[in-house]
């Protein structure tokens, strides 16, 4: 077993395991299954048109992918300048990069808001320097999960790392998780990674039946600047303890004894849970 830490090379295409691609984090990308297992890289084309369609329904401005080039890098612009002008810079035949933009087909409200906000603090202190809330934006984009739970006893428990009162007899309907860290879906190209995301908590008593109205207000509360301010605004979330996600998951002595499992730092505290405020869709 390893631990997510170090700096990754992803493997290459042609000497993947394609089986990765059944692992539950990648369940919500069943859209892009095709150009996951195809032994060929698809095309920044068929990937502008499903990035075009899901920005439209959303009623977002245009953002397409792009070649990253030394001739698109000679504008100067800072990446998220550029993606504010509607250019994402895509290194073609690169895993991080076309994972990043399954993530902007996944979440494209979220990315957009995480962006302006990226440009926002851009435009107060420069390129050079980055602002506590750029830390913790730049931390959701690689690593972030939304996780609900409708547990409150469980949230007490991650506020102590007692992991095992986290995960053990965790039901599918007592917790929903949305990847947003396109990070963690290239670190589970090497299979035996233990992943370990950064968690935007919410509290819910219906966690799957409201989980995409709550990454709607993740959107809008980012854009407002009333979210993600800080990187201690965010748990550290040992996915791997999740049922299902390991095969050790489960069993009392993972949790006691895998690496990912750290127990709180002297001191360490994390925010409440949020939560919708009025009425929510059934």
């Amino acid at each position: 077993m390893r631990l997510a830490k170090q700096r990754f090379v992803a493997p290459t295409r042609a000497k993947l395991d394609r089986s990765v691609f059944d692992h539950p984090v990648f369940a919500e990308f069943e859209f892009a299954k095709p150009w996951l297992q195809s032994t060929d890289w698809p095309g920044l084309v068929e990937l502008n048109d499903r990035l075009s369609e899901r920005l439209s329904n959303e009623g977002l401005p245009s953002t397409r992918l792009v070649a990253q080039t030394p001739g698109l890098l000679a504008d100067g612009l800072h990446y998220e300048q550029r993606i504010a002008e509607g250019r994402l810079a895509t290194r073609e035949e690169n895993w991080h990069d076309l994972l990043n933009a399954l993530i902007w087909m996944r979440h494209p409200a979220i990315k957009r808001a995480m962006n302006a906000r990226q440009c926002r603090d851009i435009a107060l202190v420069g390129s050079k320097q980055r602002t506590r809330a750029q830390a913790a934006l730049t931390h959701f984009d690689e690593a972030g999960a939304v996780v609900v739970l409708r547990d409150a006893e469980r949230t007490a428990a991650w506020d102590r790392h007692d992991w095992a009162a986290v995960f053990m007899d965790l039901q599918a309907a007592d917790i929903a998780v949305s990847i947003v860290g396109h990070a963690l879906l290239e670190h589970r190209l090497e299979p035996d990674r233990l992943l370990v995301g950064k968690a935007w908590v919410w509290f819910d008593p219906q966690p799957q039946a409201h989980l995409e109205q709550i990454l709607q207000v993740c959107a809008e509360q980012i854009a407002v600047g009333s979210a993600l301010n800080d990187p201690l605004d965010l748990r550290p979330f040992p996915m791997m303890g999740l049922p299902g996600w390991h095969a050790d998951a489960g069993q009392p002595a993972f949790y006691r004894e895998a690496p990912c499992f750290q127990p709180v730092r002297a001191g360490r505290t994390y925010p409440d849970p949020s939560m919708l405020v009025g009425p929510t869709e059934p």
